[in-house]
């Protein structure tokens, strides 16, 4: 039986001083503690810090750019799909219910059911700003073998027996979306093992691999991506899934290199990053290491239109967006407007929160779900844009209490 205290938070508090008015000389000593003096000159004033800004704010139909020029007919099918889990909760049972007994179908009629159906709320950040930066991810294609051999010697593994995962939220319900991942050493637990920490382990647990990919490169941005299809030796296929993380926190490889010199901005593209990484064989697992995220993955069957999402529901390519679901709420249809990947030419469409992701953190910031394979990660890997969001929550809805939490 393991005990978790909760942090303790210290908490200072600043008081204020007002100027005697009978004071003409001015002061030239430190402003003493408001108990001995009350009232000190030149006691520098505090700034009371800027409430945070609500992170979804009423927004009009007339708002959303672009908004009768999009075929909402793929978000509204992946929606209805995620009806299954979202009617659990009362708010949208009645959308999900006249979801399904909707009859036309073509674009008017469906943007006529969403206006009827929902009411659109700005993202707002913390700060006030509604920009905030969107970027991209697919489904890559990996080369990859049953067993291990010299071609085929980097292995992928399912969540390893020693990782304990701990859901923060049933000690500590304010810890909503926080888990705790580590390993027993005798009565302690500690941080699981890093991805530098875990390469030695990886010999004494070959037995236990899923599959051995033939490009360790490959296998990392697959880890990134979250899923991947793996192409066989014998012809057959796989896609592997992300089934959990080792806990330590996403450290992008790209910063990395740009911080040492190696690459410049522009070139960080996950195109450069690999050609820089071929270029440089001896410092690619340097280059892997800066980054302690370690993903296991799952085995699952070729199916449906894409990996399978956050919500245990298949993606719907160019529709689908991995959100932060503490202020975006699972299955909720999303309007975004944002640009192509390296590009001003407008990207505006109805899309669907669908997914998570480790380094998919505030409130206006997404990846947008471009598909399978190289013409999908070429995309992905260039997308690196700022854009504009707003949730289609249904009209029950009152609006967001206090506090950054998702609505429900």
């Amino acid at each position: 039986m393991f005990r978790f205290l909760p942090a303790i938070i210290a908490l200072v508090a600043v008081a204020g001083c007002s100027p005697l008015p009978v004071q003409t000389e001015p002061r030239t000593d430190s402003c003493p503690a408001p108990a001995a003096c009350p009232a000190c000159p030149l006691c520098p004033p505090v700034e009371v810090p800027k409430p945070a800004e609500k992170p979804l704010q009423a927004a009009d139909w007339g708002d959303l750019p672009d908004w009768n020029e999009d075929d909402p007919g793929p978000t509204f099918a992946a929606f209805v799909a995620s009806c299954g889990s979202l009617e659990r909760q009362t708010q949208w049972k009645p959308v999900c219910g006249s979801a399904r007994a909707l009859g036309d179908r073509n674009a008017s009629n469906l943007r006529t059911w969403f206006e009827g159906q929902f009411r659109p709320w700005a993202l707002v950040n913390p700060d006030g700003s509604r920009h905030g930066l969107i970027t991209g991810y697919y489904e890559p294609i990996l080369k990859g073998s049953r067993s291990e051999s010299r071609g085929y010697a980097h292995p992928v593994f399912a969540p390893p027996e020693d990782l304990i995962v701990v859901d923060l939220a049933e000690l500590y319900p304010q810890l909503k979306h926080l888990r705790l991942r580590g390993r027993i050493e005798g009565r302690k637990l500690i941080p699981y093992y890093s991805r530098a920490e875990w390469a030695p382990q990886e010999s004494k647990r070959s037995p236990e691999a899923l599959l051995w990919i033939d490009d360790p490169i490959d296998l990392f941005f697959m880890q990134i991506q979250g899923s991947g299809q793996v192409q066989l030796t014998d012809g057959s296929r796989v896609r592997l899934n992300y089934a959990d993380q080792n806990g330590h926190p996403y450290r992008s490889i790209g910063r990395w290199l740009i911080e040492r010199g190696e690459l410049k901005a522009e070139q960080a593209s996950m195109q450069g990053i690999k050609s820089w990484a071929r270029a440089n064989p001896s410092r690619l697992a340097e280059l892997l290491n800066a980054n302690p995220s370690l993903v296991f993955f799952r085995e699952l069957p070729v199916e449906g239109s894409g990996p399978q999402g956050a919500m245990g529901l298949a993606l719907t390519p160019e529709r689908s967006l991995a959100i932060d679901p503490r202020h975006v709420p699972l299955g909720a249809p999303i309007w975004l407007a944002t640009t192509r990947p390296n590009s001003e030419q407008a990207l505006t469409r109805l899309m669907l929160a669908q997914d998570t992701g480790g380094a998919i953190r505030g409130v206006v910031r997404a990846d947008f779900y471009w598909g399978s394979g190289v013409e999908a990660g070429s995309q992905a890997g260039k997308m690196r844009q700022q854009g504009r969001m707003w949730v289609l929550m249904p009209r029950s809805y009152q609006g967001p209490a206090t506090g950054n939490n998702a609505p429900k």
